[in-house]
């Protein structure tokens, strides 16, 4: 990976032996040739041929991604080819020079220069550059006011809380129609012994001498400045010289709460349900984080579920089944009447609407399927009524299936 002093110091087409204006292809042939002619497997022991072949792979790497070639064009555009020196004229249409930072040529810090980019006289090319250095030197995108004033607010500022996750075991009919219940959980949350402050109670943490409460500090490396979180309080911008017995310094202890919660109507086995805000506290007064429930149904005696459906298996002797007749069957929340027709087949469904799953903008039937009872055991009336019945009924039930054995079986 390149880093920025690369970028300045570094010529990339010259390692390649081709021109600033050449294109992907070009610049893939020169790489080729070159990567073949100096490949370590090729020039065993050579260690100027291995140090040329890791300068042409990395020129590559920088050439063949249109992306970091543009940051690397702009950076060579900016600083020159031979890099730059604080207080010296600049190159690349900078009359005058960069501001020297400190007597001596002191190191500056970028975040300085490109800051105003908004001012009068900064716009167009120096807000762009702005927006590409902000990349290079803090590893994320420059916004406005972006530099070291920006990470040390970032890193001293209001932190947001934790997100926590706990379960909850539900019966069918709680998950289907809703339920509120209380959860009892163990989640970080506020030292109630220092309340989060993290010093002992009597005492109080102080601004961190490091770094003056900022949160970062700021080395030199050359000509640049970097920021980094300050080691001695670990960004937060002060120190606690007496900690919390209880919290150790950290304000913050693991806690049991309850608290209670509304199940949406619906919820599903392994569902996982966000509620807003539930969650851990957040440090320096930043926003609470997320409680997330994942939900377990037990299953039903009774009732089945298919999507927003409910389904029901109801059994009805023979008679009720060729004879018709009008069930009375149960639902989650009270029960319906059901006209069964004569002749109703075994394993037929009915479905009675709106007494299923009801969602938030869905709404879920109740899907009954009866199914013909047979007796295991006849006492001798029933056999004799039953055998009556059967010379009665149509001569046979199945005469597709016979006509079929009487040809000698199926072909």
């Amino acid at each position: 990976m390149s880093s920025t002093r690369d970028f300045i110091e570094k010529d990339y087409y010259a390692a390649l032996g081709v021109a600033k204006d050449a294109d992907a292809a070009a610049i893939k042939k020169a790489y080729r040739q070159l990567a073949r002619e100096l490949h370590p497997d090729k020039n065993p022991g050579n260690t100027q041929a291995e140090t040329r072949f890791k300068e042409v792979s990395e020129a590559y790497d920088v050439l063949s991604d249109p992306k970091r070639r543009a940051e690397y064009d702009d950076a060579r555009r900016l600083f020159g080819s031979g890099g730059f020196r604080p207080g010296a004229g600049a190159p690349g249409g900078f009359p005058g020079g960069f501001p020297a930072g400190a007597p001596g040529g002191q190191p500056f810090d970028l975040g300085d220069i490109f800051g105003g980019a908004g001012a009068p006289g900064g716009a167009g090319r120096a807000g762009g550059l702005g927006d590409i250095f902000g990349g290079l030197f803090t590893g994320g995108p420059a916004g406005a006011g972006a530099g070291t004033r920006g990470r040390q607010q970032a890193a001293s500022g209001p932190a947001r809380g934790q997100d926590v996750e706990t379960e909850a075991t539900l019966a069918f009919d709680e998950a289907v129609l809703g339920v509120t219940v209380p959860l009892r959980m163990q989640s970080p949350g506020t030292c109630p012994t220092c309340h989060g402050n993290g010093a002992r109670p009597g005492t109080s943490p102080h601004t961190c001498p490091v770094c003056n409460g900022a949160g970062v500090t700021s080395r030199s490396q050359g000509a640049f400045a970097f920021s980094e979180p300050c080691r001695e309080c670990r960004g937060t911008g002060s120190v606690v010289d007496d900690p919390c017995p209880d919290c150790k310094g950290t304000g913050v202890t693991n806690q049991t709460r309850t608290i209670t919660v509304r199940i949406p109507a619906g919820v599903k086995d392994g569902q996982r349900i966000r509620l807003a805000g539930k969650g851990a506290p957040g440090r320096r007064g930043g926003p609470a984080g997320d409680l997330f429930v994942v939900v377990h149904v037990t299953g039903s005696e009774l009732f089945g579920r298919s999507g927003n459906d409910l389904t029901l298996t109801v059994p009805v002797s023979f008679a009720e089944a060729a004879l018709g007749t009008t069930l009375t069957v149960p639902t989650l929340d009270g029960s319906v009447s059901l006209k069964v027709p004569a002749g109703t087949a075994s394993g037929r469904t009915f479905r009675v609407r709106g007494r299923g799953v009801q969602t938030k903008g869905a709404s879920g039937d109740l899907l009954v399927t009866v199914e013909v009872a047979v007796p295991a055991r006849l006492t001798p009336g029933a056999r004799e009524a039953i055998e009556k019945l059967a010379a009665e009924l149509p001569d046979d039930p199945r005469p597709e299936i016979t006509a079929v054995l009487r040809d000698g079986g199926a072909r």
